[in-house]
């Protein structure tokens, strides 16, 4: 809680202060755990005592887990007066891309946070101004600093400077009582890292990660299923670059060796003979065990188990032929890697001749793991790149154009994390700022780079919103987590102006992949499963493989039902709101009046133990119950402030609404709950108030037919259809094929599209993309035309509102008032059959 006033500590120190109690704390963050519409439908477990003030968040990597601790950390200054944090990181790349968000925010936040003065910077020893700055300051200071910075008592950090009037930098530190933002917890779990942390004397800790090793008082979950169900991340397609088997050479894949008691075993994946022919399957071999006989098949002749040793992680054969864990025996590797290169470079020129229109530069990100293949002069991967490269760019399809009188030596850029090789990488450290802390440069149209190569350096820390092809040249089974190698590219992209892109058809990462695509899915599929537990299904990745396009049928735009639609529909409009205060405020004190709150009690039971048995069980009865109610004299947070802050209201209109509802008395039984239903209530009504204050005026433009193109989908989303401008439909659930398919049936029906994504309707809360537009005949009972209606239509497979998350329930809702507006008749249905009903009312 703010206190109102600001102390000052001895040697100048402004501290953060908090005056709630643990047991506040707790009450609190209890009923933030209980609320599911907080955490897309899912329970948290409940702390049952505040253990430590340390909070977990979860968050899946690529939804902006940065940006939210950044302005998180503003809302705290805002809503509490909180000034002092440090965001502490594991990695320098982890460090730098904080940075960078911070430099890219600024603007953001400023409008967001009406201007309020704040600083940024790393910790650097060799610059200690910023610590008697971040102590002294009444500004909100945020200090970045890595771990490896404090944790060590020979850190300048913990030593007495003279220049620091005879103190450690800590100790000043320690006085203000800093929020600690962690970056990554799970990488500080040692007991080393943990007396570091305490050695700061934090006011508490905010602890952001997509993969907590242990969660402390958990407070928000953003599963990765949850992301990629929202649409928060881009979908992942595969693209399967694997070499069909040669009868002619034996496969050997070694999956992995263990030592169990007195045993040594491997598991090897072989070719194996079967009535079908020779199938890959896994067998478990030991010591003495003959390939050949296993699989009954002559090329694994010789293949005569001699040694498994697990240090070294590999077996060995009579014939001498050594596999090590990983490996894979038989197939041509630089064969492999050449045609995902191939691939891998034109889906990225084929992407980018669609993106460019659309402000968007696309980025390939190569994973390697033998970097001389690509680091020195005469490596293997850097040569087939520069040549498929230009060989693609001679080829006159119009993707290959832009890329015809392109250097293929500037458009790459690599980053090997501590490689030392001679003069091939000496613009180590220019690769270094341009994909490490020059993101917005690297976004640019005018930087060049657009192919990535790296080793495990970009692993952590690393990532970039416009990473839309990601091929993995590994010779072994990496040992790097599938979800972590997607994770470098899953952000969904921006354009030139750095605007988030959520268009379906533009956010797909295409991973080029050197294993089958059942192989593939199966391992991710088992992550998402482990990282996530039951109870959710894993998304499914689509096979790059089978994509189709979605083709304009020609001479769509002379076709005169569409002309007639499309001249109706594509009209813009632009939105005014209007409301009535008083009778906002009218309805408010309706919506709060009769609220009523059990006070916070204290239950006490009594019990006697009536007899215990020989094996020490306890035979008791119950002998008194009561209760205790918390004493109305306890002190009371400020209310009004607390709910002016949530709802956005002055403080002296949340007086008024309180005093005329009548339930200010309410708040002493339980402040808490108190603060969160009054909010609840009157934010409904502000909605609601929006929605019917909004009026749209036509203006002098339209959506252009020119915005229409072919468009890509994959097979398991499309639907052949006749009566529409495109030869197929793509849905996104059974609810919009089963009405695709239904109104292709339809005799009324003569023609109906799915809008596309740049069909949007604007609304005081964010904009909206209506799903149908339907010409429809009504015909009287003699097949004649009575009338021609131009419809458009949501489906969400229930008309039930209360169904629909209240936002998407209110987008349809403005929407509504939009076609009013241009004469459009606008309505939900849960399916083809209610559209005639509502025709016929």
């Amino acid at each position: 809680m703010e206190t109102g006033f600001q102390l000052i500590s001895e040697n100048g120190v402004i501290p953060n202060l908090l005056t709630l109690e643990d047991e506040a704390l707790l009450n609190n963050l209890r009923s933030i755990q209980s609320d599911r519409s907080l955490h897309n439908g899912h329970t948290l477990p409940l702390s049952e005592v505040l253990e430590s003030r340390d909070f977990s968040i979860e968050m899946e990597t690529g939804t902006g887990k940065t940006y939210v601790y950044l302005r998180t950390a503003l809302q705290l200054n805002k809503a509490y007066g909180f000034r002092k944090y440090i965001v502490i990181v594991p990695s320098v790349a982890i460090r730098e891309g904080v940075l960078k968000t911070l430099d890219i925010t600024r603007e953001h936040f400023a409008r967001l946070f009406d201007n309020v003065p704040y600083r940024y910077y790393q910790y650097d020893s060799g610059n200690l101004t910023h610590v008697r700055h971040f102590a002294s300051s009444n500004d909100v200071e945020i200090m970045v600093m890595t771990l490896d910075s404090f944790n060590k008592d020979s850190n300048i950090f913990n030593r007495r400077m003279d220049r620091m009037m005879g103190l450690m930098p800590l100790e000043l530190v320690r006085a203000t009582r800093p929020i600690l933002i962690l970056d990554e917890p799970q990488n500080m779990e040692s007991e080393l890292s943990k007396e570091a942390l305490a050695s700061l004397n934090p006011l508490f800790k905010l602890r952001y990660s997509a993969s907590h090793r242990q969660l402390y008082n958990l407070i928000y979950r953003l599963t990765p299923i949850d992301a990629y169900n929202l649409r928060l991340v881009k979908q992942i397609e595969v693209a399967s670059v694997v070499q069909e088997h040669d009868l002619n050479q034996a496969y050997i894949q070694c999956k992995s060796i263990d030592a169990k008691k007195n045993v040594v075993s491997s598991k090897l994946k072989l070719y194996v003979r079967d009535r079908s022919g020779s199938v890959p399957r896994t067998r478990t071999v030991r010591q003495g065990d003959d390939l050949s006989e296993i699989t009954g098949l002559e090329v694994y002749d010789g293949f005569v188990v001699e040694r498994l040793d697990v240090s070294y992680g590999e077996i060995r054969f009579t014939n001498g032929v050594v596999v090590k864990q990983g490996q894979e025996l038989g197939p041509d590797h630089e064969s492999i890697a050449k045609v995902q290169i191939r691939y891998t470079i034109e889906e990225h020129m084929r992407k980018a001749e669609r993106l460019r229109q659309l402000g968007i530069k696309v980025l390939s990100l190569f994973f390697i793991d033998q970097v001389p293949n690509y680091a020195e002069e005469d490596g293997y991967i850097r040569r087939v790149f520069t040549e498929q490269f230009q060989d693609l760019a001679s080829s006159d399809q119009s993707w290959a154009q832009a890329y015809k009188d392109r250097n293929p030596q500037r458009i790459q850029g690599s980053y090997f994390s501590n490689y030392v090789a001679e003069a091939s990488i000496e613009s180590d450290a220019d690769a270094y700022d341009l994909i490490m802390r020059d993101k917005e440069r690297l976004l640019s149209f005018d930087e060049p780079v657009e192919f990535i190569f790296s080793h495990s350096a970009l692993r952590e820390g690393w990532d970039n919103p416009n990473i839309f092809q990601i091929c993995t040249l590994n010779r072994t089974i990496s040992p790097i987590r599938k979800r972590q190698e997607i994770g470098r590219g899953m952000r969904l992209p921006v354009n030139q102006e750095g605007q988030r892109i959520k268009d379906e058809q533009v956010n797909r990462l295409t991973v080029v992949a050197n294993e089958s695509y059942r192989e593939y899915v199966d391992r991710l599929q088992k992550e998402y499963e482990e990282d996530v537990g039951s109870g959710q299904e894993p998304p499914v990745p689509k096979d790059a493989r089978k994509r189709k396009t979605v083709r304009l049928k020609k001479g769509f735009e002379l076709n005169p039902e569409f002309k007639e639609l499309w001249e109706r529909i594509s009209t813009r409009t632009q939105y005014r709101v209007t409301i009535d205060s008083e009778a906002l405020i009218t309805s408010c004190t309706a919506a709060l009046k009769g609220l009523m709150l059990e006070p916070v009690r204290i239950l006490i039971e009594k019990g006697q133990v009536v007899e215990i048995s020989r094996s020490s069980e306890l035979k008791e009865r119950l002998i008194g119950q009561g209760q205790i109610y918390l004493s109305d004299g306890e002190s009371l947070p400020d209310v009004v402030h607390e709910i002016a802050s949530t709802t956005h209201l002055t403080r002296r209109t949340v007086g008024r609404l309180l005093l005329e509802a009548g339930i200010l008395s309410q708040a002493k039984n339980n402040p808490a709950e108190f603060v969160q239903r009054v909010s609840d209530r009157i934010n409904q009504c502000k909605r609601e108030y929006l929605v019917n204050g909004l009026s749209y005026v036509p203006v002098d433009d339209a959506y252009r037919l020119s915005l229409f193109h072919d468009l890509e989908a994959y097979e398991d989303n499309l639907l052949p259809i006749e009566k529409s401008i495109y030869d197929q439909v793509i849905h996104d659930s059974n609810v919009e094929k089963d009405f695709a398919a239904a109104l292709d049936d339809m005799d009324e029906v003569k023609l109906f599209i799915k809008l596309p994504a740049w069909f949007i309707v604007p609304t005081p809360i964010g904009s909206y993309n209506p799903d149908w537009a339907i010409v429809f005949y009504i015909q009287d009972e003699f097949g004649e035309v009575k009338e021609r209606l131009y419809l458009v239509r949501e489906t969400k497979g229930s008309e039930d509102t209360d169904q629909l998350r209240e936002n998407e329930r209110m987008k349809i809702d403005c929407a509504k008032h939009h076609f009013d507006a241009i004469g459009v008749d606008f309505r939900r249905a849960a399916d083809a059959d209610q559209l005639r009903e509502h025709l016929r009312a």
